[in-house]
């Protein structure tokens, strides 16, 4: 089994290249889509004819398509991403300053929606088309159909400025510091996230329920908690871990709002903040960064899906 699953593990890395070499091509040609003159879109109200020259000879942009693409190609294969426009820094330096902060937003709000969709989705399932049960789909509807940026607004309204219990940026100095300040960026996410969690969740549990060997689980006198934690939940969260995973693509696109919005230094806002002010060596940058950990959450979500269903056949 150990071998096999060496062996999964290095196929998807090789398909993995390909993957890879289409998005540096797509991160490349960002720049070159974007009507009108780089440089000059650069330089805003410095764009003078001499300015305009020297950027343009300084980014390589005189060059044909190829050349600039191959050097590009070859900077990043070096793990160069280049400089700053703006900021006068590395991209690399730049991006490694906030991708813990955006992962821990992400790891955040990830553990606070399995914490919430996990005891909703069995309460439903157990008490099925009773009134809490109707009651929760009703607020996973309205959970799916509310942008996060609404969600993020109201809820910094009301726990805020209104009650201030929570702070309505930042990102603190210490792990608890993080905890308490990341608390609403990561409920607004969980408020999102968590009815695309809770509804087939439930579903899995109902099915597993109405299964053969838990009706011999019960034959067999074991207690009912016994039976949901060992039999019930175990078949049933592989499913929503693999949800989960399907879902990471959306959750770092979501932390580029919610960052912006709460002002947390991570990722999203150092993109919105290069797209506002043309940085394009960061955003492409940004864009490669942001879909290679995609590819890679995506690897780990069939690997812990192995894991918590050993039925699964990794060939």
């Amino acid at each position: 089994m150990e071998i096999l699953r060496v062996h999964f593990i290095l196929q998807r890395l090789i398909q993995l290249i390909p993957v890879v070499f289409g998005i540096s091509i797509v991160s490349f040609l960002i720049i070159h889509l974007i009507p009108g003159d780089p440089a000059s879109i650069m330089l805003g109200s410095r764009a003078t004819p001499e300015n305009v020259q020297q950027l343009t000879a300084k980014m390589g942009l005189d060059k044909p398509l190829y050349d600039q693409y191959l050097i590009f190609l070859q900077n990043v294969v070096q793990g160069d991403l280049g400089k700053s426009i703006l900021l006068k820094q590395s991209v690399n330096t730049l991006i490694g300053e906030r991708l813990g902060t955006t992962f821990f937003l992400v790891m955040y709000a990830s553990v606070l929606s399995l914490l919430v969709s996990i005891p909703i989705a069995l309460w439903s399932a157990m008490r099925k088309d009773s009134l809490l049960d109707n009651g929760f789909r009703t607020l996973s509807i309205f959970g799916l159909a509310m942008p996060s940026f609404w969600i993020g607004i109201l809820l910094m309204l009301l726990l805020s400025i209104k009650i201030k219990l929570f702070p309505v940026s930042g990102y603190g100095k210490n792990f608890i510091g993080h905890l308490y300040y990341l608390f609403l960026p990561a409920l607004t996410i969980t408020c999102s996230l968590a009815p695309v969690l809770v509804r087939p969740l439930r579903s899995k549990i109902i099915n597993v329920f109405s299964s053969e060997y838990i009706e011999a689980a019960r034959a067999r006198g074991l207690k009912e908690h016994k039976i949901i934690l060992n039999h019930v939940l175990r078949n049933a969260i592989s499913g929503t871990v693999t949800i989960l995973g399907v879902n990471i693509g959306w959750l770092l696109g979501g932390s580029i709002v919610i960052e912006t919005i709460f002002s947390v230094p991570g990722l999203g806002q150092l993109l919105i903040n290069s797209i506002l002010s043309r940085d394009y060596p960061v955003i492409q940058g940004l864009v490669l960064v942001f879909a290679i950990l995609v590819i890679v959450v995506n690897l780990l979500t069939d690997l812990c899906y192995a894991w918590l269903d050993p039925r699964v056949d990794l060939e």
